[in-house]
């Protein structure tokens, strides 16, 4: 049987966090079973369109509960993931561990936990507790960048984390040729065709958006290409006049990304880490949001000629250089330019981490529960006296809390609000008009046992606070849950 692998996403910006994982994942599956446990809206799209079974968890932003109850919540389901699969390494893909997942390790002290944490962080507060937070994960990997000689951020001079080659999705083994990957879009084999990928729906992108395509309706004969509606954050159409867009559902764009003569983009880790070995001329435009600093990444590739570089600031320099990425000469030289870089290989480096820590054989119980306690105690002393009051006294005030909620329980009426759909359905549709909402909806691996989804069950009434009245019991097999899965080898 196949050592299982949870792999849990934050949600992020954007699915920056789930792609990375999603290309660890298709590493694993030949030698592993990896279980995507992600607070990513796209989620059960992502995992399921190349194989990889996953849940969709709730995140804290979603505001379902409170702070306090999420943690617990996030630390119950992922230890129920791990008694249903039998996984003996859990990664983290995000910016820092929630305090759930650090309650889930040392629940199960059996289990690796790995943090996955990407580089090239803004200077940003979060940078300060560094320390305590690698201390605490067993491991730490850190995904190289391909601009790592431009990141001034608080991860760069640190030394626990096992550093490897950036990882990528794309994979020349798998991508569509040019010809076969537009069939596939049902896009013109003949015209010039620009991908624009820079989300829609605040204003600062619509406006961006705008100034691309402004850029780009200066050529003739020219087809662009969005995954989204090009409307603003009003509804409104975002299309200069006389310009048309196809909108394609497509995932992995790194598969078919060789149906593109020029791509406009963010400078996120994913993006970059896919154009640069496809070879494609891309215009990067910075995203200043979260911790990533695609500003810096983005100049480096600029600097070292792989791409061209807007400043997101100026719109008309946007829409200059989205002109300028339609010249042949432009193209051919950044082309030329990307074909001195080595593969990167990062997903399969950490894809092997993961198998050797998957044996028994590599892990100690003993000097996990040690090495914990260690910090613990370390972290304690540094924080001071104050620290260690304050903590008691919070303890003190939720016993009293819970002993007065078991005394006076409080209910809810069941509305269409309050109560819990709990389903193992992996259609995409079906699933999204609930992810996307805010209505309670508990996602359960397809395929799991009857345990578990009592369990998962138990864990939903503990959080919110209701009875089984209020769970919704959703059919996987029924009109939503048609799609052909085998429970442990999803799509094949």
């Amino acid at each position: 049987m196949k050592p299982a692998v949870i792999m849990i996403t934050s949600n992020g910006v954007g699915a920056g966090h789930l792609i990375r994982a999603s290309a660890i994942a298709r590493q694993l599956k030949d030698e592993a079973r990896p279980v995507i446990l992600s607070m990513a809206y796209s989620v059960v799209e992502v995992a399921t369109s190349i194989g990889i079974e996953c849940e969709f968890i709730p995140g804290r932003d979603k505001g379902l509960m409170g702070r306090r109850k999420w943690d617990d919540y996030l630390r119950d389901r992922i230890s129920a993931l791990i008694d249903e699969t039998g996984a003996k390494v859990v990664t983290f893909d995000g910016v820092v561990p929630y305090p759930g997942i650090l309650a889930a390790k040392f629940r199960r002290p059996d289990v690796s936990f790995i943090w996955i944490r990407r580089g090239m962080w803004q200077k940003k507060p979060q940078g300060i507790a560094l320390s305590l937070q690698s201390k605490l994960m067993d491991y730490v990997i850190e995904p190289g960048d391909v601009a790592r000689e431009y990141d001034k951020g608080p991860t760069k001079e640190r030394d626990e984390a096992v550093l490897t080659s950036p990882v990528s999705l794309y994979d020349p083994k798998r991508t569509l040729t040019k010809e076969l990957a537009r069939k596939t879009l049902g896009l013109n084999q003949e015209k010039t065709t620009v991908l624009v990928q820079l989300g829609v729906g605040e204003r600062d992108l619509d406006d961006r958006v705008s100034a691309v395509l402004k850029g780009l309706s200066k050529w003739p004969d020219i087809e662009i290409v969005m995954v989204k509606e090009p409307r603003s954050h009003r509804g409104e159409s975002l299309l200069p006049r006389g310009v048309e867009v196809k909108v394609i559902r497509h995932f992995p764009l790194a598969d078919v990304i060789h149906a593109f003569d020029a791509i406009v983009c963010a400078a996120g880790y994913n993006s970059v880490h896919e154009v640069i070995p496809a070879q494609i001329p891309t215009l990067l435009i910075a995203n200043n949001r979260g911790t990533d600093d695609q500003v810096a990444r983005a100049k480096w590739c600029e600097d070292y000629k792989l791409t061209l570089f807007a400043n997101n600031e100026s719109l008309s320099e946007i829409e200059a250089k989205a002109t300028q990425l339609l010249d042949v000469q432009t193209r051919a030289k950044l082309t030329q330019m990307c074909q001195r870089i080595k593969n990167f290989n990062g997903d399969k480096e950490i894809a092997s981490m993961v198998m050797i820590l998957s044996n028994d054989n590599f892990s100690s119980l003993i000097l996990k529960r040690m090495r914990y306690q260690r910090f613990l105690a370390q972290s304690a002393i540094e924080r001071g006296i104050g620290y260690a009051i304050r903590r008691f006294a919070n303890s003190l005030l939720r016993f009293a809390g819970l002993i007065y909620r078991t005394i006076f329980p409080h209910k809810e009426a069941i509305t269409p609000e309050t109560a819990v759909t709990l389903t193992q359905s992996l259609d995409i549709d079906f699933c999204n008009r609930f992810i996307k909402s805010d209505k309670r909806f508990e996602h359960v691996l397809f395929g799991s046992s009857d345990i578990y989804m009592q369990k998962r069950e138990q864990i939903a009434l503990k959080a919110y606070r209701i009875d089984g009245s209020a769970v919704i019991r959703h059919d996987a097999s029924g009109t939503f849950g048609s799609i052909s899965f085998n429970s442990e080898t999803i799509l094949k």
